[in-house]
């Protein structure tokens, strides 16, 4: 019957469910996270600036953690739709192609590979002229928890 959802097909999560399952970590709260889109298998996010980031304040750039923050929990994210729910991190690489400056940053996240045990999932941070800040790849556990 058409317009009835099967077993095989499920309704996609809004962006606004995933913002409010997000921000419920104080941390992401702080971070200024708010979900921009959500797709299947990718999200997009964009994180408020905060002159907390900065970790050196004569040249005013911003600490690479809060980028790797960026990658592992856009990267993991981007599961959402697959999982419903954010996942453990088991294994994290980071790149840093340049100085993040003040200003918002915009983090794109997609899958690689879903796996019912461990999946792969990478991430970039963008400036907000769009430039690459820091990319990365994640592997995460999406087994079903007990």
């Amino acid at each position: 019957m058409s317009g009835e959802n099967t077993s095989e097909t499920k309704p996609m999560i809004t962006a606004a469910e995933v913002e409010e399952k997000l921000l419920r970590g104080p941390f992401h709260q702080w971070l200024g996270l708010k979900v921009v889109s959500v797709g299947d298998g990718e999200i997009e996010l964009t994180a408020t600036w905060r002159p907390e980031w900065v970790v050196n304040a004569e040249r005013g750039y911003v600490h690479g953690g809060i980028l790797a923050t960026l990658i592992d929990l856009t990267a993991d994210w981007a599961l959402v739709s697959k999982t419903g729910r954010g996942v453990p991190t088991v294994d994290l690489r980071v790149d840093y192609h340049r100085a993040a400056m003040q200003g918002d940053l915009t983090a794109k996240g997609k899958v690689v590979k879903f796996g019912g045990t461990l999946s792969v999932a990478e991430a970039q941070v963008l400036d907000s002229e769009g430039r690459l800040l820091a990319s990365g790849r994640g592997v995460y556990m999406t087994a079903t928890p007990k």
